[in-house]
């Protein structure tokens, strides 16, 4: 299934893309994309339900994030070598893991901000992994039982805040709007290789960033069993899995965006997403 939320910013209703590429509203069977509707229960009955007759929503309606009001926004860092290799960092030998604040979350195509006195605002496409099952202490072997499904993830990040300031990552990657979200939530039986994902994202409609999730260093199972070891993860929680090569911080000169760039982001099978910067 691939599920999105549609409407305005705080009204988005539940829908579901059709066979035929149709969106159709699903409130009528679930109140909402959030951590109390994210779990296989649910799911299940939705798979199950007749939702060819539901009524159809404007395919011209904005979408908003996939998932609203996660517990927890989790993610990888430095988890492709290549990506490591152009910023000149070691390969990390476990994951690198650090939070983005969940207020960062908006839709795929909303406006990212960069406010007054940033200088470093940087893109990083991803592969977010969704959790429908509570998981502690999993192994390898026993992720996959607590997957839901995958979204597309931009990583929004802001170097300076997050490099030269003391303190941790969080601080650059967690700005209102660093972390389009979606368009889909797609289950993980729509995907046939999680592992195998082609991902793009264009600036100004130049390439910047080329990539294939077969080139993680840590693959999904590995960061979700990692994870497990040292928090629970919940149902609904979000974790975005790193970046391919091409990031403005690894260019020489160093490239960031400015008021009025657009990034146009993909993962196969995940969907795109749109975003302009602007001045806040």
């Amino acid at each position: 299934m691939k599920l999105l939320r549609v409407g305005q910013k705080g009204t988005e209703k539940p829908a579901v893309m059709d066979k035929d590429g149709k969106i159709r509203d699903i409130s009528s069977h679930i109140k909402d994309l959030n951590p109390d509707f994210l779990n296989f229960e649910t799911f299940a009955k939705l798979q199950n339900a007749d939702l060819s007759n539901l009524p159809e929503i404007s395919s011209n309606e904005r979408i908003g994030s996939c998932i609203t009001s996660p517990r927890k926004f989790i993610a990888i860092g430095l988890n492709y070598s290549d990506h490591a290799a152009e910023v000149g960092a070691d390969i990390p030998k476990e994951p690198i893991v650090f939070m983005k604040a969940t207020s960062c979350i908006v839709g795929p195509n909303d406006d990212v901000e960069i406010v007054s006195g940033s200088k470093k605002l940087d893109w990083e496409v991803e592969l977010g992994i969704v959790i429908g099952k509570e998981a502690k202490h999993i192994s390898e072997n026993q992720s996959k039982d607590h997957i839901l499904g995958y979204c597309l993830v931009n990583d929004v990040s802001e170097r300076e805040w997050q490099l030269e300031k003391m303190g941790q990552w969080v601080k650059g990657k967690s700005h209102d709007t660093y972390g389009p979200v979606g368009p889909h939530l797609v289950t993980k039986d729509e995907i046939l290789d999680v592992n195998n994902l082609k991902m793009s994202l264009d600036v100004n409609g130049k390439r910047m960033q080329t990539g294939n999730t077969s080139t993680m260093i840590f693959n999904v199972d590995v960061i979700v069993s990692y994870l497990s070891k040292y928090m629970t993860l919940l149902p609904g929680d979000i974790i975005t899995t790193g970046t391919p090569p091409g990031v403005g911080m690894g260019m020489k000169p160093q490239q960031f965006l400015k008021a009025g760039d657009v990034m146009k982001l993909s993962v196969e099978n995940l969907g795109e997403q749109n975003s302009k910067v602007v001045a806040l």
